[in-house]
């Protein structure tokens, strides 16, 4: 007879392909089901915060809805700061843990749905006989709200008898959120005409308008106005026309294309929430410029912007384009004369920096000759983020992604791997991390090496020290001892984790990476490149951070 964990597990099977997590008491039911009775994978991570990191960068990288697994009490406080990452990057993810018996805690029992509910996750808890209900209403959730759901199921329920699995009904999710009413209808009117009647337009989009799939109708609005292009960091690649874009805007964007976006005398923004990095801290768009946004929030989310449609990306970029075919619009003319690539080119670096240590922008710029074109690139939180952000393009939004970011956390880069890597199983998987992330969430090292194998790359950033910390509160006489990590070698401890590992300290010990790129996937291992890079260097959106706060 079918158990409570086993009407959880068929029907959570039903709209997942694959669930990350560690077994624990309050979860072996599940899993068990899981892996008897379902075709979807599992993969085991060695950190429960691991389980909800690789499950959200699954999602990332065009995986369908996350599913992660944990046991209750110390499993699931473990994933805390994994799981407020996921509600603040708005990703769906069901997360299936145990929870205290229905009779009441026990010692080692906390309020799990307190907690959740602290980080900006509902939690949803399992009965004997509401089981297969209550999982479609979590997935909907999810779904719906574009958040991560919590899904408890009592220790004492999890092994109960509840009669076979029932056909639960699907989830119900919203139609594409289309502009209503006079007011939503004269804002495309404007912002059409505004375009129209353009000299410089730009068009700005970030990872909503992905989500949306908006790609090909802002490619219309661009083609028949001559916009210019750019994206937000979480955007790149949105745009089919790469040799009319400028790249990412804010602190990752060269000086160059920065300069050509501030002389734009329109720009409509799609799908980004325009916050204090993408706009430089106010700086991005000149005073004169006029500003359009095309969101989900209520409102405008900055106060540069003019006018606003709440609506779907794509809904509003044709209707858009169908009010520019009507004024019978023009293209500009601007793209033409404009040297996107030119403009899109960063420092290139020395081969070493004053103190003799290798200089992370020419790294970056070799290590981007070198890397495959199919790749997906994962980041981690840290200083680093802007080497790989600058100087390694991605074909589409789906393959770079910033797992950590949105709440500002480290820690949880290696992690990330497994989760591409069973997304994007024939894509390289570059890992950029920083070595104070890299030691915090070193456990995890052994899941990106056994999963990605020879398709996985960690490139380590390792300046022996927390790099951000010393830019921002170095440079303000704080003391630097707490700053520093005595360097680490992290290409011996990925050989003990079965990669190879190289150390970096000259541009010519790249050679290994040129070697192992043109080795089938089959037949090479992980491989870990521990980059002894000079902290002197820092990053252009760093002197941002520190302009901004000074």
């Amino acid at each position: 007879m079918p158990i409570v964990s086993a009407h959880v597990a068929a029907t959570l099977a039903r709209h997942i392909d694959h669930v990350f997590g560690v077994m624990g008491n309050g979860n072996a039911y599940f899993l068990d089901a899981l892996e008897r009775s379902t075709g979807v994978g599992y993969t085991a991570l060695r950190h429960e915060a691991g389980g909800v990191v690789a499950a959200d960068a699954y999602h990332r990288a065009g995986g369908g809805l996350a599913a992660a697994t944990a046991t209750y009490g110390a499993g699931f406080t473990n994933t805390l700061t994994a799981l407020a990452e996921a509600v603040q990057a708005h990703v769906p993810l069901v997360l299936v843990v145990g929870d205290e018996p229905t009779s009441g805690p026990r010692p080692w029992d906390v309020d799990q749905i307190a907690l959740a509910s602290a980080v900006g996750a509902r939690t949803y808890t399992v009965g004997r006989a509401d089981a297969a209900a209550t999982t479609v209403i979590a997935i909907e959730h999810a779904l719906t709200y574009r958040v991560p759901t919590v899904l408890a199921i009592p220790y004492d329920v999890a092994a109960l008898e509840a009669g076979p699995v029932p056909e639960a009904p699907e989830p119900r999710l919203p139609q594409p959120v289309a502009p209503r009413g006079p007011f939503a209808e004269r804002a495309i009117r404007d912002a059409a005409a505004a375009l129209a009647g353009a000299q410089r337009p730009l068009l700005l989009a970030g990872r909503g308008a992905w989500i949306a799939g908006a790609g090909a109708a802002l490619g219309a609005i661009a083609d028949a106005t001559g916009a210019v292009t750019a994206s937000t960091a979480l955007g790149r690649g949105i745009f089919p026309r790469p040799e009319f874009d400028l790249g990412v805007t804010g602190g990752f964007g060269a000086e160059a294309a920065m300069a050509l976006v501030a002389e734009a005398d329109v720009a409509v923004v799609f799908g980004a929430s325009l916050n204090q990095f993408t706009m430089r801290f106010g700086a991005l768009l000149s005073p004169g410029t006029r500003v359009f946004q095309v969101d989900l929030a209520p409102a405008a989310t900055h106060p540069h912007v003019g006018g606003y449609v709440r609506g779907d990306a794509t809904v509003v970029a044709r209707a858009i384009a169908d009010e520019l075919a009507a004024l019978g619009a023009s293209p500009s003319g601007w793209r033409e004369r404009v040297d996107a690539a030119s403009a899109r080119r960063h420092e290139p670096g020395d081969a070493l920096a004053p103190d003799g240590r290798l200089d992370p922008r020419s790294a970056a710029a070799r290590i981007a000759e070198l890397l495959p074109d199919d790749r997906v690139v994962v980041s981690d939180g840290g200083h680093f983020i802007g080497w790989a952000n600058m100087y390694w393009p991605v074909a589409s939004p789906d393959r770079m992604m910033m797992v950590g970011t949105a709440f500002q956390s480290i820690g949880l880069g290696f992690a990330s791997v497994p989760g591409a890597a069973r997304a994007r199983p024939e894509s390289t998987i570059v890992l950029t991390i920083g070595d104070g992330g890299g030691l915090m969430g070193l456990a995890d090292l052994e899941s990106a090496v056994r999963v990605a194998g020879g398709h996985g790359l960690a490139v380590v950033w390792n300046d022996a020290a927390y790099g951000a910390e010393v830019n921002l509160y170095g440079v303000k006489g704080l003391a630097r001892e707490p700053m520093l990590i005595p360097e680490v070698d992290f290409a011996g401890v990925a050989r003990g984790f079965g990669a190879e590992g190289v150390v970096v300290r000259s541009l010519e010990d790249l050679a290994r990476l040129a070697e192992w790129v043109g080795t089938p996937a089959a037949e090479r291992p992980f491989l870990l490149l521990d980059l002894r890079i000079s902290g002197s260097v820092i990053a252009p959106y760093q002197h941002e951070i520190i302009r901004a706060n000074s």
